[in-house]
């Protein structure tokens, strides 16, 4: 009788713990889930203020400090300032304006007829620097030849020299622009290390800092690799033009050594 009332107790204090033993593994599970949902929602209401933050471009632009602001605005200066010397110099450099054709023509009937004083008329009815060299010569045609050909030499090269400035610019612009982007690129290096030696660094500070260095280096070699490129084949057809143009004034001017000018 003692045995079976003692299996009866053991029994129920078995079946006691293991209803225990379920209730708190329920309770721990319940918890498990509170948390896990209460991540879940803090992660939620983390990812719009991260989103609301920015990483864009415009983001590096302002969180890039003061000095960042300006050495971006220098940058797209140099761009607008390469662009515009680009285009003048495209315009500018041409056959038709440094050489007309109509005003080969017009000296070339003058020099035909024997009369320079309409060659340098017709110079200066078509201003540039093909009409500037041959006035510098025909200036000086009661001189002798060595001194129109000295003059020649002179006034070629003075406008090669022009020519060749307005080029200058745009080569100007293609070595500034790498290098206000390198130095933006350590000013946010300077920033990167300047918040990891805080001991507990903000990664989205980091983040920006590292953002702004390389975005001001991809900033100056897109304005640096297309105004390099311009300016050697600018200059190049500007080479050209030259050594033609200098070739049609001597083919012009070899007949002033027999020209006698009348003065009326």
């Amino acid at each position: 009788m003692k045995r079976l009332v003692m299996s009866a107790v053991m029994v129920c204090g078995l079946m006691l713990g293991s209803a225990m033993a379920q209730g708190e593994a329920a309770a721990g599970a319940a918890a498990g889930a509170a948390d896990g949902g209460a991540k879940i929602e803090a992660a939620a209401d983390a990812a719009p203020a991260k989103k609301a933050g920015g990483t864009g471009f415009w983001a590096v632009i302002v969180g890039s400090g003061p000095l960042g602001v300006l050495l971006w605005l220098a940058l797209f200066g140099c761009g607008a300032a390469a662009i515009y010397f680009s285009v003048d110099s495209f315009v500018l450099i041409r056959p038709q304006k440094i050489m007309p054709q109509t005003l080969i023509e017009k000296v070339k009937a003058a020099m035909a007829e024997g009369d320079v004083m309409k060659a340098l008329h017709a110079c200066e009815t078509e201003p540039g620097p093909m009409a500037n060299i041959l006035s510098a010569g025909f200036s000086h045609v009661e001189e002798g030849f060595d001194v129109i050909q000295e003059s020649i030499g002179a006034a070629a090269d003075l406008e090669t020299e022009r020519i060749m400035q307005r080029l200058t610019w745009i080569s100007v612009c293609a070595n500034l622009a790498p290098m206000l982007g390198l130095l933006g690129t350590v000013q946010g290096m300077i920033m990167a290390f300047s918040t990891l030696a805080t001991g507990a660094p903000d990664v989205g500070a980091l983040a920006m800092s590292i953002s702004q260095a390389l975005w001001t280096t991809a900033g100056g070699l897109t304005t640096a690799i297309p105004a390099i490129t311009v300016y050697y084949s600018i200059r190049n057809n500007a080479n050209r033009l030259i050594l033609r143009m200098q070739a049609m004034t001597m083919e012009l001017i070899k007949d002033l050594r027999n020209v006698e000018v009348v003065n009326d």
